[in-house]
């Protein structure tokens, strides 16, 4: 008798079958009534805490984080799995990361050539516009709800794309990320002097932004 070749990820395997406990017959009543929706506050509060975690935790703090954010695409494959329409599995998620993963590094899973970092990044847009070439702007797939600083780094980039900004002058010297940083936190420091809102400020100029991204792709 051939023996059954023991599990690769025996400790993944578990945890998965820990959500089924929990959600099935018998199981957490919270658990059971949890939705995609109900989720979002958990998934958000969870990625944070890996942020910090993985800028100043602990080998063991990052470990726990990063396990809590597994659960949480775990809890998501779950509760889809037992969707009416159009459900999927766990398996599901990890064969449509996998093809996307293979897809995008042509240089190491094909025949394509990428020498860099910067190589890697070309050739990854690059499969990533192919993918998505139902996408009319480059301010397609951006999500709005991301941090404003993050969203600000984001735009940026996509505007260089389409020759917005291309005048503007040159930045703020900058000798480091901790001088960076006391200079956000004294523009932060200053607005509050003042009676201003620094995230409200930055959201509208960033929606001026797109509203000009979004002109100069018209004109082209």
């Amino acid at each position: 008798m051939t023996e059954t070749p023991a599990p690769q990820h025996p400790q993944l395997d578990q945890l998965i079958a820990v959500m089924a406990r929990l959600r099935g017959p018998g199981g957490c009543p919270w658990d059971a009534e949890q939705t995609h929706e109900s989720l979002v506050k958990y998934l958000i509060e969870e990625s944070h805490e890996l942020v910090d975690a993985i800028e100043s935790g602990t080998r063991e703090e990052l470990i726990e984080e990063l396990g809590d954010v597994l659960y949480q695409v775990l809890f998501h494959a779950d509760i889809a799995a037992h969707a009416e329409h159009e459900p999927f599995t766990i398996e599901d998620v990890a064969k449509a990361s996998r093809a996307k993963m293979v897809a995008r590094h042509p240089h190491v899973f094909g025949d394509a050539s990428a020498e860099t970092a910067d190589d890697v990044v070309a050739v990854w847009e690059t499969m990533k516009a192919r993918e998505k070439s139902h996408r009319t702007s480059v301010l397609d797939g951006i999500p709005q709800g991301m941090p404003s600083l993050a969203l600000a780094d984001k735009l940026l980039g996509r505007a260089s794309t389409v020759g917005v900004l291309d005048d503007a002058p040159a930045g703020v010297p900058i000798g480091s990320e901790e001088e960076l940083g006391g200079l956000l936190l004294a523009i932060v420091a200053s607005a509050r002097s003042q009676g201003f809102d620094a995230e409200r400020a930055l959201r509208s100029t960033l929606r001026g932004l797109q509203s000009e991204i979004r002109e100069a792709e018209s004109a082209q």
